[in-house]
């Protein structure tokens, strides 16, 4: 190597120039990269900067201010009832013989459902007669007694008045005497005996027609807890052998309004109700009763309200359970705004965000925000308010709020008029 670079003196020149020149390049390259990178970091930091400005500004979601019917309802559920329901039973125990109707027939008043066994009222009964006619033959011969006393004192009466009073003794007239009174006293016992037979016949005979269970109103029959050949056991308290219903073509709906919504029902007020049996179908009630009495069901208080209900067609059944809308007020030509609008608040920056200065490490180097550096604005409890835009602005304006139906308030006073936009959100 060594002889070749002596001998040709001419190439290793050309070679450390060759080498002088890309080391010369490279450094200019260098040179143009250090001074490039901190213009794009400047402009990188202020392409951010804008950016972060412009995601600053808050944007708002209105809706318009309209003057409508205003319709407050209460909605409670219950079940349908008859407006008589009664309960048939049985007075008497024994084995049922024969029952006459079944679940669902129309019954008429004294029409007879079912019958007991009336062997042994039967046998209570004719001996009962039999019992009368004793007593009334005990009538007669008591009669014939006292009559045959009340001749013997005659004839003594008239001999003492033939004798001048010699014939009969003092003794034989005061014994024809007593034995008269005694005479009548038993006609009395006799007749008192025959009242008494006759009371137990008269019980007997009203045995006998309760064994044949009869229908107290003209309804329909809903239920029937008894077949033929079952004992009817009525020791202490009378069974219920079939459930009526007088009428259903006027049926009752029993809702339970809650204590906060009380206040707001009263008699007379309209509703409508619905059934799963027939979904999309509303039927029209009337509160007739709003009952004082409280009743607590699981930590909840409510009052038993009673909606009368026509039902012509028999679509609606007892026990069916009905969600009913019972309006409470209607307003005409009110003015609404959406609930949304007075729970809004507009949100501000924080005393440290809201500085337009500030050093150039922050503004290079921005901390995270966080959601606690954000804070709303309080009203001042005074009275409601809204927010209305006012040079790209939220503005408060204070109202006075009335009535509301879960979406919309009825403003009573204040600066609002139709057409005018709330914000109801920050986007």
């Amino acid at each position: 190597m060594n002889t070749n670079t002596q001998e040709n003196p001419d190439a290793a020149t050309s070679l450390e120039e060759l080498i002088g020149s890309q080391t010369g390049r490279r450094s200019k390259k260098s040179w143009w990269w250090l001074l490039g990178l901190p213009a794009l970091v400047v402009v990188a930091v202020l392409f951010f900067l804008i950016t972060e400005e412009e995601k600053t500004v808050p944007v708002y979601s209105t809706r318009d201010i309209k003057t409508g019917k205003l319709v407050v309802t209460v909605t409670a559920t219950g079940n349908l009832q008859p407006t008589n329901q009664v309960e048939v039973g049985s007075e008497l125990s024994g084995i049922v013989e024969e029952i006459f109707v079944d679940v669902n027939d129309h019954v008429k008043s004294g029409q007879v459902l079912a019958q007991l066994d009336r062997s042994k009222l039967n046998d209570a009964v004719t001996m009962s007669r039999a019992n009368l006619v004793a007593a009334q033959a005990q009538v007669l011969q008591a009669e014939a007694t006292a009559e045959e006393a009340r001749a013997a004192l005659g004839r003594y009466q008239r001999v003492a008045e033939l004798s001048g009073g010699k014939v009969p003794s003092k003794n034989e007239m005061d014994v024809a005497e007593a034995t008269l009174k005694r005479a009548e006293a038993n006609v009395s016992s006799a007749n008192a005996g025959v009242l008494q037979a006759e009371a137990n016949l008269q019980s007997d005979e009203t045995n006998l027609e309760k064994a044949r269970i009869r229908s107290p109103i003209d309804g329909v029959v809903l239920e029937r807890d008894i077949d033929p050949g079952q004992t009817v056991a009525a020791s202490f308290q009378a069974p219920v052998l079939f459930l009526l219903a007088e009428d259903l073509s006027k049926m009752e709906l029993h809702v339970d309004i809650d204590e906060a919504d009380v206040g707001q029902v009263k008699e007379g007020q309209t509703a409508t109700f619905s059934v799963d049996a027939w979904p999309g179908r509303q039927y029209e009630a009337v509160i007739t009763r709003v009952e004082y009495g409280s009743q607590e069901t699981d930590g909840v208080v409510s009052y038993r309200t009673v909606l009368a209900v026509k039902n012509d067609d028999l679509s609606l059944r007892p026990g069916m359970t009905g969600t009913a809308d019972i309006t409470t007020l209607i307003h005409e030509n009110a003015v609404l705004v959406p609930n949304a609008a007075l729970r809004f608040t507009p949100p501000v920056a924080s005393g440290e965000e809201s500085k337009q200065s500030g050093s150039v490490v922050m503004k290079l180097f921005p901390r995270p925000r966080m959601q606690s550096h954000k804070k709303q604005i309080a009203s001042n409890g005074a009275s409601p308010r809204v927010w209305v835009l006012q040079e790209e602005r939220p503005m408060a304006i204070d109202v006075t709020v009335g009535s509301t139906d879960g979406q919309s308030t009825e403003i009573l006073d204040g600066s609002l008029k139709p057409g005018m936009q709330v914000i109801t959100e920050a986007l």
